[in-house]
């Protein structure tokens, strides 16, 4: 089958197309002919990139993307939920080979029904929203009428993160550049912070949930805006490292969750959710895709169309 892969450690550079043997799918897991997925850059700073789980290096070569929107083309002896034939969309395991290939394999309960949009635009929402589904009601147990900061509005996780406490019917304060003011009012935000030229302490007071995707100083100053019962989240890479211990227990990774892929196809169906694609590419411009991505200034994801695109890597 057809993929993009690396050959050894590196980034997107390293990345090269070519054939490698299709995956089988293990008892509890499914086949997936994958249409499209999306990338992310900090995958390649990831330690399941590169680490199994047990701390030993992976073995090459190793293909990226961990979210995809396919068909399912074969399952396992024990899985008794996704037939053959299915289009569906979901996650795989960080520390297996992704989605930038013609085939990947997941576990059956990490795939839900595919929403009613193409691929690509299926592609990018599963990491993403359930990123936003978690951090919000889950770890940050956000209630209606409650009041929820979102730094990074307008991002890959931000832009559900602000949705899907609107639909909550949470009072959303979001922090966004000028460019993206409108857009996140557009996607539910009661209030929306230019933190370029603002601090957003001067907007944001007795919050109850602050939901975190930038780090850093952000962070940092996001304590001061927070009731006595508040809840501060974070998703930012560098905060799982930090030995403030307030800030490690703040930070979470996204899990696979079939029922809430569910749901959120439903919202996504309904109209209450919509998925963002910045651009989309083939999966021999997989080179490109990354480039486009690290550059920023997205609303939505990159995605890569991976079924009928044509082959050759630059």
């Amino acid at each position: 089958m057809r993929a993009a892969y690396l050959t050894k450690q590196g980034g997107p550079d390293e990345l090269t197309l070519g054939d490698v043997p299709r995956p089988s799918p293990g008892k509890d897991e499914v086949l997936i002919r994958v249409h499209a997925t999306a990338v992310t850059p900090t995958e390649f700073q990831w330690a399941p990139t590169f680490r199994a789980q047990n701390g030993e290096p992976r073995r090459f070569p190793i293909i990226l993307s961990h979210e995809f929107s396919g068909v399912v083309e074969e399952v396992g002896s024990a899985v008794k939920g996704p037939q053959v034939g299915t289009a569906v969309y979901g996650m795989n395991d960080w520390y297996a080979n992704g989605a930038q290939a013609d085939y990947c394999v997941a576990p059956a309960t990490a795939v839900a029904p595919k929403p009613q949009l193409d691929h690509p635009r299926a592609a990018v929402v599963p990491i993403s929203a359930l990123t936003a589904w978690q951090g919000l009601f889950e770890r940050g147990r956000l209630e209606a009428g409650e009041r929820v900061l979102i730094h990074g509005g307008a991002g890959a996780v931000g832009v559900f993160a602000v949705q899907l406490a609107h639909w909550r019917s949470a009072q959303v304060i979001a922090t966004a550049s000028k460019h993206n003011l409108d857009f996140v009012r557009s996607l539910g935000s009661d209030e929306v912070v230019d933190y370029q030229t603002t601090p957003f302490e001067k907007v944001a007071r007795d919050i109850d949930v602050v939901f975190d995707a930038v780090g850093g100083e952000t962070l940092d100053r996001s304590w001061n805006v927070l009731k006595s019962t508040g809840r501060l989240v974070t998703i930012a890479a560098q905060s799982e490292a930090m030995n403030d211990p307030r800030v490690r227990e703040a930070f979470f990774i996204v899990e696979p969750n079939q029922g809430q892929l569910t749901e959120i196809g439903r919202l996504l169906d309904a109209g209450k959710l919509r998925a963002f694609v910045e651009a989309v590419f083939g999966l021999n411009q997989a080179r490109e895709a990354y480039a486009r991505a690290k550059r920023g200034g997205m609303r939505g994801k990159v995605a890569l169309r991976v079924k009928d695109g044509s082959s050759g890597c630059p």
